[in-house]
């Protein structure tokens, strides 16, 4: 009677511990991020969709993504400037600067061939300017007003620039099976605030130059008609690739280049 016992229990406490290891769910804070894995200088991505799995490539995007540490006010910040270029047209540029430690958003400035300048500055109350002119509660256009109730539902708390996710995504601490719910907000958009789930599901390789083989984290979100998997270096910890599925027909691709010219 007394082995089986030990043995009930030796098997209960496993079943928990099996528990606890699929259960790994980690909420990013300012104290997960660590911004020193992030690496200066430029960036370049090939991006592109396909209408089908096995569908020629469509709608060829360059995207120049720019880490720059520096100081400002006395503080350290980290800035991310993007370009994305479009057969011979640049359709946007941003520009965003974060807490050189944390990645706490300070302001965000960006420009979009067709829908003009925005900027999102987040010190002391903050304020959200579309074409120059700022947004307040006053505002009757349903397109300002959305992208001013966005902006009023970060609520202070601590959240993560979603326009710079391929900046967020190094920073954090990776395990095999651990899901990270992170406080993402897109500023000047009319998407409001959302904890966003990504789980680590396991490992891959990618095959570079010279034929080497990149070890690689993959990392995965999903919601509705929507699906996810980016490819992390786990030693430069580099976006490397994203294979993202829409609605089960689309697809595009995020390629990182290993050079840029």
């Amino acid at each position: 009677m007394k082995d089986l016992f030990i043995l009930l229990t030796i098997s209960l406490f496993g079943s928990m511990h099996g528990m606890a290891q699929k259960q790994d769910t980690l909420r990013i804070s300012a104290k997960e991020i660590n911004s020193a894995v992030l690496k200066e200088g430029t960036h370049r991505y090939l991006v592109y969709f396909k209408m089908g799995r096995d569908s020629s490539r469509s709608q060829t995007q360059f995207w120049t993504r720019n880490i720059v540490r520096t100081t400002q006010n006395n503080k350290s910040v980290l800035i991310v400037t993007q370009e994305w270029e479009f057969m011979d047209t640049v359709l946007h540029t941003v520009t965003s600067v974060c807490d050189g430690v944390t990645l706490q958003p300070i302001t965000h400035e960006f420009w979009w061939k067709k829908r003009g300048t925005g900027a999102v500055n987040f010190v002391n109350g903050g304020t959200v300017s579309l074409n120059g002119a700022f947004l307040s509660d006053q505002d009757t256009s349903r397109y300002a007003k959305a992208i001013w109730s966005a902006f009023k539902s970060v609520n202070s708390t601590y959240f993560l620039n979603w326009h710079i996710d391929m900046e967020v995504f190094p920073t954090l601490p990776f395990k095999n099976g651990r899901t990270f719910i992170v406080p993402f907000y897109d500023p000047g958009t009319s998407a409001p605030f959302e904890e966003v789930l990504y789980t680590v599901t396991g490992s891959a390789q990618l095959t570079g130059y010279d034929n080497q083989k990149i070890n690689c984290w993959l990392l995965e979100h999903t919601s509705k008609g929507n699906k996810e998997i980016f490819w992390i270096s786990k030693k430069t910890k580099e976006v490397l690739k994203l294979e993202q599925e829409i609605n089960g027909r689309f697809y595009r691709y995020k390629i990182k280049l290993g050079f840029s010219i």
